[in-house]
Parts: structure tokens; C-alpha cells; sequence
């Protein structure tokens, strides 16, 4: 890669941390991102896109984990099931096709930008933590969802939580904080697969983790259901133009 192509990508990388610490979404445009802006080969695009997210879910964790917002037990359960599924879900994308993969990567961004349009639940927060099993069991979701598609862990794991009632800022962090083991595994099995480009990983990571410490101080001083709306009509086009290229080959 030349020098003109590097900065491009530690640009795109810093622009999605600014998204996701402002308002805790944007992590899935980095895929498609670097696909179509940049000409990367999807396999490519979403192994680095992984590897950057274990340094981005260090940052996250750190901050939710330290200040105690959520609870070891709680992180942990949700960790066995998604070191697992992150080292499956990154083995299987290896033999999926690049057409398929672009459609359920699509998906993902829909899905992202309608999840974004809705307005927050007034319903009663739960105050007991969810079984263990049933932690076990999202965060193999999340592991192999995430690692298939090159999705940010939060994308996947914060609609599950918060539709079970699980507090927002919870759920926030836990989705940052599983991003911790799915990386690793992911990348792990992005290795033995031969699709892991280290220098483009770590220029994502540097540039995720500078945009959402930037981002999460912007996040006081814009205002937050207008760039959320925004971000959302963004990804709901992305979607949109994502299939089209698909369908019309």
C-alpha cells in the first residue's frame, strides 16, 4: 500500500471511532468502507476490521470497568460464549463467498440504521442480572455474528440486551467490552486462514481508538438525536446501495 492509500484508511478508521463514541454506533461502516472507498477485498477488510476492535473493545472495557458500570460475572458469561463464536464465525467467513458475505454485511447495516430510527423504550429496566446461560448464549451470537460480518460487537449485542431489559448504559458497555475476546479469537482464526494483514489492522486500531476517545468528548457538545437520525438514514443508504452492487453483479 502507498502512503496516499494508508492515510486514507487511518482517516476512514478515525472518522467510524468518532461515530461510535458520539453515539455508540458506525463501527459496521468500516467494512463497507474500505471495500468500496478503498478497493479492499472483503475477506480482508473484515479480518483487519476485527483485529482492530480487540484494541478498541481494551479501550471501551476500561473505562466501563473501571468506573464499575457493569459487573466481572456479568462481562465473563458473556465472554464464553463469545471467544467461541468469534474463532467460528471468523473460520466459516473464510469459506463464504465474497457476494454472501457482502449481502449479510448489508443486512447488518440495515439493520443497524433501522435499530437507530427507533425511539428508546420507556419500559421498566431489570434489576437482577440475566441467567447464565442465556449470557452464554448471546455472546455466542454476538462472537459469530460479529466475526462473520466484521459488525463491531455492540451493533449485535446492545438491541439484545436492551430488548431484555437490560439498563442502556449496561448494555453499552458490555458491548464494548465483548469486543475484547471476539477480536482475538476472530483474529486468531483470520490468521490460520491467511487473511489477516497486520499493518492495516493496526492503522485501524490506532485510528478507532483516537475517534472514540474524540468522539465520546464531542458527544456533549452536539446534539444527539439529530446526529443519531442522521447516522441512521446513512446507514440505512449504505444497506441499500450494498445490495444494489450485489444485484447488479
Amino acid at each position: 500500500m502507498d502512503i496516499v492509500s494508508l492515510a486514507l484508511l487511518g482517516g476512514c478508521s478515525v472518522i467510524v471511532g468518532l461515530l461510535v463514541g458520539a453515539v455508540g454506533i458506525g463501527g459496521i461502516l468500516l467494512v463497507p468502507a474500505m471495500t468500496y472507498l478503498l478497493g479492499f477485498d472483503v475477506h480482508t477488510a473484515v479480518a483487519a476490521a476485527m483485529f482492530s476492535y480487540f484494541f478498541a473493545g481494551i479501550a471501551g472495557g476500561y473505562y466501563f470497568l473501571s468506573r464499575r458500570l457493569i459487573e466481572w460475572r456479568t462481562a465473563l458469561a458473556l465472554f464464553v460464549g463469545a471467544a467461541p463464536g468469534g474463532l467460528a464465525g471468523a473460520l466459516a467467513a473464510a469459506h463464504v463467498p465474497a457476494q454472501g458475505l457482502t449481502l449479510l454485511i448489508a443486512a447488518l447495516v440495515a439493520f443497524a440504521g433501522i435499530d437507530a430510527l427507533r425511539k428508546p423504550s420507556d419500559r421498566q429496566e431489570r434489576t437482577t442480572p440475566l441467567p447464565v446461560p442465556a449470557l452464554i448464549a448471546i455472546g455466542a451470537v454476538t462472537g459469530i455474528g460479529s466475526s462473520m460480518s466484521g459488525a463491531g460487537g455492540p451493533l449485535l449485542m446492545i438491541p439484545i440486551l436492551v430488548t431484555l431489559r437490560v439498563p442502556a448504559l449496561v448494555a453499552v458497555g458490555l458491548g464494548q467490552t465483548v469486543q475484547i475476546p471476539i477480536g482475538l479469537l476472530a483474529s486468531a482464526g483470520n490468521v490460520a486462514n491467511g487473511n489477516l494483514d497486520f499493518l492495516v489492522g493496526s492503522i485501524l486500531a490506532v485510528g478507532l481508538v483516537a475517534g472514540v476517545s474524540a468522539g465520546a468528548r464531542l458527544a456533549h457538545g452536539v446534539p444527539q438525536d439529530r446526529l443519531r437520525i442522521l447516522l441512521a438514514w446513512v446507514l440505512v443508504a449504505v444497506a441499500a446501495s450494498m445490495i444494489w452492487r450485489v444485484i447488479a453483479g
